[in-house]
């Protein structure tokens, strides 16, 4: 399997503790890199949500953000711990005595810290539902890019036929190509008015020949679009492996383009080297 490097998954849980949403999303990088946004009270989480992301995914900079809305029953519920309230008052009293002067507000003994307290929340049954939540964000945020990378197969696959049919058309003109420039040798002999040596002209066509020779450069093409769909069926993080299959197609292609003058094969170099660079812009996106 194949996966993109580009993806995004979003998904909202609801409990009696309240409302939250994951968002996982992800963008090309060439290595992994993940960055959290979380409420402060689930910060202890990066630590562990790190380390699952790093057994699941390979490459790409996954950005993973976590929403939390506590119920409103939860945050308007309000007590008072009399026993600390009372403590308050008494000492602050024996303290007013002692001074001999002197008042109190008794805002001033809501305000203590525990004075007023909000029910707090079993973060722990909390983090349990919210970690389901977010295994359940992270599937979904893997299926998206398995489906996006199965495009991406697709797509390679498709440029990778088209090249194998630029290589063959170039064969197919290769001996018409021989037989032209031996014509073109021959005519240059004849304008020039040389008496016609057997030998030299032996020697110029060889020469000529393996200038012009693009059989190494049609194996090589060929070879490097069976590489690559054995990568391809592979599957795995092999993007950097596509990546450099791609400068080894450009290699190629080049000299290709170089080594023979002849516009119908100059032009499947070209088209060769579009077809190279749609699949290089592609590759980056690969896991």
């Amino acid at each position: 399997m194949i996966y993109s490097m580009t993806a995004f998954a979003r998904k909202q849980f609801k409990g009696d503790w309240g409302t939250a949403v994951w968002e996982i999303r992800s963008v090309n990088q060439r290595y992994l890199e993940s960055y959290f946004r979380l409420p402060e009270q689930f910060r202890g989480l990066e630590v562990n949500l790190k380390d699952i992301f790093r057994k699941r995914v390979q490459r790409g900079k996954i950005e993973c953000n976590l929403r939390f809305e506590a119920s409103s029953s939860n945050d308007n519920a309000l007590s008072m711990n009399q026993e600390l309230a009372a403590q308050v008052i008494q000492n602050t009293q024996w303290i007013l005595d002692k001074a001999g002067s002197g008042t109190f507000n008794a805002i001033d003994v809501l305000n203590w810290p525990g004075v007023m307290q909000t029910p707090e929340q079993d973060l722990d049954a909390v983090t349990v539902e919210l970690m389901v939540g977010f295994e359940q964000t992270l599937n979904e945020f893997i299926d998206a890019r398995a489906a996006e990378g199965t495009n991406l197969a697709a797509f390679i696959e498709q440029r990778l036929t088209a090249i194998g049919e630029q290589a063959n058309k170039v064969r197919s003109f290769m001996p018409e190509v021989q037989v032209w420039q031996k014509a073109r040798i021959l005519k240059k002999f004849e304008d020039a008015k040389v008496e016609l040596d057997s030998t030299r002209v032996e020697q110029e066509l060889v020469i000529l020949a393996q200038k012009t020779d693009v059989a190494e450069e049609l194996d090589r093409l060929d070879s490097h679009i069976s590489e690559s769909r054995k990568v391809l069926k592979k599957g795995g993080p092999v993007g950097r492996r596509l990546d450099f299959m791609m400068q080894e197609f450009n290699r190629e292609a080049n000299t290709l383009g170089s080594k023979v003058i002849n516009s119908e094969i100059t032009a499947a170099a070209v088209e060769c080297k579009v077809l190279i660079e749609q699949m290089r812009e592609q590759v980056q996106n690969i896991e």
